[in-house]
């Protein structure tokens, strides 16, 4: 049974958590400025617990974190400020139960897909994006694109058409220098969605998330549930700041083919390559031929392993801007013919 966790109203408490990285303790600015926007445009109050800006947490106390902010009756829904490395470590301390009695929406890209995978397992929809210090704390203006999708996924139920971004941008911003927060980034010409596959009309649950902290998921094991419970789910995928390469990209997904998962999804929907680091010379042709190199990597394996399936590439989810919200675990509908992808929020 899948559940749609009640969604906060104005007034209502919400958690702000750090369950990977505690960058806010580093990176003050977005951060507040990220929880100010979260106050004042949709009238909710916004709660830090301890963990939430302090560094060197171990995984046990920002699950306390976690459990504290789902056992409150008076908390109506949960967003972390940023992602991280390790918050696989935080899933052992757990309590399934707890989570499962008292379940809320939760917000969150990147090494949250980790929490977003255990959610899934309990049946719980979560929420991919929305963190608060990127959709939330953007320079200059949140991205109007992005608003849109986060607030009627904050706030509302029912159907959302997703669409391509009209802009775009995958160049982080300096964090240290407050100046950098009163300027809109640097924006591209939105390129629109590239569809292959198949031509038939898609529906199921997504699955997925960042694709490194996918591959984190396969490796450890544990919080995966029985190959079967996938059948007919939608894959969702983007890759990090980290800008793997193509060949690791094909390799997770070689390996999601020879498990037998890969064959189980009904469609994939790939998140718009990051391709440039901070700090790192803006190469027109060297970001070109990165994302070519990826979109031919994820082609390849979904040819040899599910050719007959939906593939819709450079949606604009993940570690880039704008960064639309997806339900996982929830409801998405893809229509090659009409070129349409729709969620349920």
């Amino acid at each position: 049974m899948v559940l749609y966790p009640e969604k906060p109203r104005p007034g209502d408490r919400v958690a702000v958590l750090s369950p990977s990285a505690a960058l806010p303790a580093v990176f003050p600015h977005p951060f507040e400025l990220g929880l100010r926007r979260l106050e004042e445009r949709y009238e909710v109050r916004a709660v830090e617990f301890h963990t939430t800006r302090r560094l060197g947490s171990t995984p046990r106390e920002r699950a306390d974190d976690l459990h504290a902010a789902f056992a409150d009756p008076d908390i109506k829904a949960i967003l972390t400020s940023i992602g991280g490395d390790d918050q696989v470590k935080v899933l052992r301390h757990l309590d399934p139960e707890l989570i499962r009695a008292n379940p809320k929406p939760f917000f969150g890209i990147s090494d949250n897909t980790n929490l977003h995978h255990f959610l899934f397992g309990l049946g719980i929809v979560s929420y991919y994006g929305g963190t608060v210090m990127t959709t939330l704390g953007r320079g200059g203006a949140m991205n109007p694109h992005a608003e849109e999708s986060f607030a009627a996924a904050f706030l509302d139920s029912g159907w959302y058409d997703l669409r391509p971004a009209e802009s775009f941008s995958d160049l982080d911003r300096d964090w240290a220098d407050p100046l950098q927060l009163e300027t809109e980034p640097q924006m591209l010409p939105g390129t629109g969605w590239q569809w292959h596959g198949g031509e038939q009309l898609v529906e199921g649950r997504l699955w997925g998330g960042c694709l490194e902290i996918v591959d984190f998921q396969l490796r450890v094991g544990r919080y995966l549930l029985d190959d079967a419970a996938y059948d007919g789910c939608v894959l969702v995928l983007e890759t990090s700041e980290e800008l793997p390469s193509a060949q690791y990209v094909g390799e997770v997904l070689m390996c999601l083919g020879e498990r037998g998962l890969l064959e189980r999804f009904s469609g994939l929907l790939m998140g718009r390559p990051k391709a440039r680091a901070l700090g790192q010379a803006d190469d027109v042709a060297a970001r070109a031929s990165y994302v070519e190199a990826q979109h031919e990597a994820v082609l390849s394996a979904m040819a040899e392993y599910h050719p007959d399936v939906p593939v819709v590439l450079d949606v604009d989810l993940g570690h880039t801007d704008p960064q639309l919200v997806v339900p996982h675990g929830g409801e998405v509908r893809i229509d090659p013919v009409a070129r349409s992808v729709s969620v349920r929020y």
